[in-house]
């Protein structure tokens, strides 16, 4: 059995903290989480429904059909309004689960456009202000011209127009003759 003095004891607890100083990282300040902060503003804040009045009353009441159009301009008419509705409408009372599917979409949103995961991160928006974040979302798209009350087919033919509109205005007119 070997006894250790008090002076090797430090010996060791110095020989201990110099190992640990020579593994930690150069910079020891924790990383902050900057890339989430890394992105484009949203063009409306988060409680800012009554810039579309309509919609908030709309999602105030009926949460599953503004998700449903939300979600089927984000999927680029892959799930159509009815059914992502529907979908959003059999998870409320199941727990309140709805939260998931429109944390799905949200990230899906903000991924597509870049844009910055504030003030909340996505969970939290949608778990404590899905309405808000709804609303939200809703005007992001509207914002670029992406209008989800229109649907996907109803924004495909907006689209439509107005290519034939920029091709009539760029294409001079025919020959003109003038006659008596």
């Amino acid at each position: 059995m070997s006894i250790t003095t008090s002076e090797e004891k430090v010996e060791i607890q110095n020989i201990e903290d110099q190992e640990i100083q020579q593994n930690e990282p150069v910079d020891p300040i924790p990383p902050t989480y900057e890339a989430d902060m890394i992105g484009n503003p949203w063009n409306t804040g988060l409680f800012d429904c009554h810039e579309n009045e309509t919609n908030a009353t709309m999602t105030s009441f009926l949460p599953c059909v503004t998700f449903g159009q939300i979600a089927e301009v984000v999927d680029g008419g892959e799930l159509s309004c009815h059914l992502g509705s529907f979908i959003y409408l059999l998870m409320m009372p199941a727990l309140c689960s709805q939260w998931v599917i429109g944390l799905n979409y949200r990230t899906k949103l903000r991924k597509r456009y870049n844009l910055v995961e504030a003030p909340y991160n996505d969970v939290i928006s949608h778990i404590f202000c899905p309405c808000c974040s709804l609303c939200q979302e809703f005007r992001e798209l509207q914002s670029r011209e992406l209008d989800p009350a229109l649907g996907w087919n109803g924004i495909l033919a907006k689209q439509h127009a107005r290519q034939q509109e920029d091709q009539t205005l760029k294409n001079p007119p025919s020959d003109q003759v003038m006659s008596k």
